[in-house]
């Protein structure tokens, strides 16, 4: 095998083909795995190894159905290099596969193929109706389309994989031990075992560690990757590890395996996130929501940090006060739920895994890796301003450096945010306000090819526009359209 060891997961809509997709490409059927399969140290459910024209083997993580991929793959996917999006050309992008890309977005996941399945069933025509909507929705990723029935596409979705692997880091060597659990059980003749993605360090056979957040040690029996026994697993693989020292009922899912000393648990979070641009309200303080990190999950209220609220599409520092402990560490990430309805709200980074109650950062030295919170400067401001006024109704996006700045002219009233990285001039998005609402009137309601046209901008950036109209409560989202909420209606007649 050639390569950093990678780990590929798959998300998407339900019913669009991924497990047929994942079978036609590895031989393995990971929806058929029987839930308590055992065959010597088994992990394959779910999981399959790909081998890819390179010589190079990815481990793959399949999980069917959306409330699956919510609730394992969400929870677990900071232990994957990679996605696999799958869209089925005969569908197109659905409500599940726009979640499903949110999350591989706020989980940090930027490099991936999208596979179009059922290439077979639609024609040409659909086929690029199908592109067109995955194109708007991850702007640059590599798109290829392929039938699992027929085996088109097949291998250049291969070769496409192989490519995008290259350009992954990979998990490194060094640092210690980390392997969140996503499973365990007992095996007659060899105990407790324990399965997940190794994150960082490497596992061998007499290592001594510990499992978290009970801080119980352990000694490691024996290592298998892929139903294999090794005599060291390194990390980015996915491996199973006997345990001496801990009953079954002692280790569960969500638990951590650890080097001794080297993370601690606790019940707060300071974080800084994102809140989505069409999440269904803002994230407010007080609320209860479900923290996704790691193989974990928990309940936890929200504590804002400024202001009442983050509102869709904004970013701000919040902490998580979490109803069990989590061992995590500055740089994790980590998806906010909401409890009702449910769904993903925001995502974001651990600034600080052990604050204090008031946020007040320790005297201690901080990660030099640790993001830092949003601060408001007016340093450039003059500067990105008139970058971004140059092309009104297409800016340029927003570099790191610009944040600060950025930030400043939002309080400012002199620009509108549209996202992290994308934001308008005060003027421009007036007039793009005026356009939808002009358009809304005379037909009922707005589209986005109906705004694209009438500004003379791409789709992404008529797609942002409706998206920042709807969070400041001047459209409503129905279907494929806007209409005007009633005070703007009101306003327009």
């Amino acid at each position: 095998m050639s390569g950093q060891p990678l780990t590929v997961g798959t998300a998407g809509h339900i019913d669009h083909g991924k497990t047929a997709l994942i079978a036609a490409l590895t031989g393995v059927d990971t929806d058929r795995l029987p839930q308590e399969r055992a065959r010597g140290i088994s992990i394959e459910l779910g999981y399959a190894p790909l081998q890819l024209p390179s010589g190079r083997r990815l481990s793959v993580v399949d999980v069917p159905g959306h409330e699956r991929f919510v609730r394992t793959m969400v929870a677990g996917a900071t232990g994957i290099d990679m996605y696999l999006l799958v869209v089925a050309c005969d569908d197109g992008v659905m409500p599940q596969t726009r979640e499903h890309a949110a999350i591989l977005r706020m989980l940090g996941l930027r490099l991936g193929v999208v596979a179009l399945t059922k290439r077979d069933l639609v024609d040409d025509e659909t086929a690029a109706l199908a592109r067109m909507g995955v194109e708007e929705l991850i702007p640059g990723a590599p798109v290829v389309e392929a039938s699992s029935r027929t085996g088109a596409g097949l291998p250049e979705l291969l070769a496409e994989l192989d490519r995008v692997a290259a350009l992954a880091d990979g998990r490194r060597h060094e640092g210690p031990v980390r392997l969140p659990i996503d499973r365990s059980f007992t095996l007659r003749g060899i105990g407790t075992v324990v399965t997940g993605t190794l994150w960082s360090g490497a596992v061998s056979a007499g290592d001594r560690l510990a499992i978290l957040p009970s801080g119980r040690e352990v000694r490691v029996r024996s290592v298998q990757v892929h139903d294999a026994p090794v005599e060291t697993a390194a990390a980015g693989q996915r491996v199973a590890v006997a345990l001496v020292g801990v009953d079954r009922d002692q280790v569960a899912r969500g638990d951590t395996l650890a080097e001794p000393g080297s993370l601690t648990a606790g019940y707060r979070l300071e974080c800084e996130v994102e809140v989505l641009a069409d999440a269904p309200h803002a994230l407010r303080g007080g609320e209860r929501v479900t923290v996704h990190h790691a193989t974990t999950e928990t309940p936890a209220r929200v504590a804002v940090r400024e202001g009442e609220a983050i509102e869709p599409g904004q970013s701000g520092r919040v902490q998580l006060r979490l109803q069990r402990p989590i061992a995590a560490a500055a740089g994790d990430h980590v998806v906010i739920r909401l409890t009702a309805p449910q769904t993903t709200v925001a995502g974001g980074v651990v600034i600080d895994p052990t604050p204090s109650r008031s946020g007040r950062e320790p005297e201690r030295q901080q990660p030099a890796a640790a993001p830092v919170a949003r601060v408001l400067s007016d340093a450039g401001a003059d500067e990105l301003e008139q970058r971004l006024a140059e092309t009104r109704f297409g800016p340029p996006p927003l570099r790191p450096e610009d944040q600060g700045a950025a930030a400043y002219l939002a309080d400012a009233g002199r620009i509108v945010r549209a996202g992290k990285d994308l934001a308008f001039t005060r003027a421009a998005f007036d007039d793009a306000q005026a356009a939808a609402v002009e358009l809304a009137t005379e037909h009922g309601s707005v589209t986005l090819a109906q705004l694209r046209d009438r500004l003379g901008c791409s789709r992404r950036y008529a797609q942002a526009l409706l998206e920042a109209l709807d969070s400041q409560g001047v459209t409503r989202r129905i279907g494929d359209a806007r209409v005007l909420r009633r005070s703007h209606r009101n306003a327009a007649g």
